[in-house]
């Protein structure tokens, strides 16, 4: 690949599509787990579907999983960025 066109604005707007798509399906897990974490503790602490504590603790599980994926696409994406602007040197 090459260095990105930044001197444009189609440029920059192409660079910044190519940007959202990077560690894309990495991100939406990690959403995904956060807000399935947060439901099944409302539903745990509210007493739906007989959830109990240790669906809590389960809860938070996830909650740290899904902000460690989110968090890990944030480093991905920046590294890429990092490397397409060092092209062409």
């Amino acid at each position: 690949m090459s260095r990105p066109d930044l001197n444009t604005e189609e440029g920059r707007a192409a660079y910044r599509r190519e940007l959202r798509r990077v560690a894309w399906p990495i991100r939406w897990g990690g959403l995904g787990l956060i807000v399935l974490a947060a439901a099944v503790i409302l539903a745990a602490r509210q007493n739906l579907f007989g959830m109990g504590e240790a669906a809590v603790t389960v809860a938070y599980g996830l909650l740290a999983a899904g902000w460690a994926l989110w968090i890990a696409a944030v480093f991905i994406r920046t590294r890429h960025h990092k490397r397409r602007l060092a092209e062409g040197l």
